[in-house]
């Protein structure tokens, strides 16, 4: 080997080492860094870790418990009232229209149509007999009574308006 050669080596090899060295210090000071810094969390994951760890229920203890769980109650009461299907109407003839009618016109599924043929014998059975069968549903051997008409948002007065509506109207 010639003697440029061996410095060529010489001095390649001293910058191939340098650059290692200056490699392993951008590393290490990058981890540093990495280690030194608080991550960043977003405020959408704040919100869904807050509300997966929320309590489900409350103590409630003493007179101010006695309070706090009767407006929590009231609270609860309006909220359900709120999603009460057709504003809370009592009016069983909308709610025959706006849901009843689909079967109870057509027969479909076996509903009896507003006729005296198909309800006598279910009158016969009493007007409570009829109220249960539409609040919590019934099969026969004609048909199918889903359980509230299918609308689980209609109270038991809705029902009871309902089913005193339909009577009233058969033909």
């Amino acid at each position: 080997m010639r003697n440029y050669d061996l410095e060529f080596l010489k001095r390649f090899s001293l910058l191939l080492v340098f650059l290692s060295v200056v490699t392993l210090g951008l590393i290490a000071g990058a981890w540093f860094l990495h280690r030194s810094i608080p991550p960043e969390v977003s405020e959408s994951t704040v919100k869904r870790t807050e509300a997966r760890i929320a309590p489900v229920g409350a103590v409630y203890a003493g007179a101010t418990g006695a309070a706090s769980q009767a407006a929590a109650t009231a609270a609860a009461a309006a909220a359900a009232a709120a999603q009460v299907a057709y504003g809370g109407t009592l009016d069983g003839g909308t709610i025959y229209q706006n849901l009843c009618a689909g079967c109870h016109t057509s027969g479909a599924g076996g509903a009896p149509t507003l006729d005296h043929q198909h309800w006598d014998a279910r009158i016969a059975q009493g007007t409570e007999t009829l109220y249960r069968h539409s609040i919590d549903g019934f099969t026969g051997a004609a048909g199918v009574m889903p359980a509230r008409g299918g609308n689980p948002a209609l109270s038991d007065e809705q029902m009871h308006a309902a089913v005193d509506w339909m009577i009233d109207n058969l033909k």
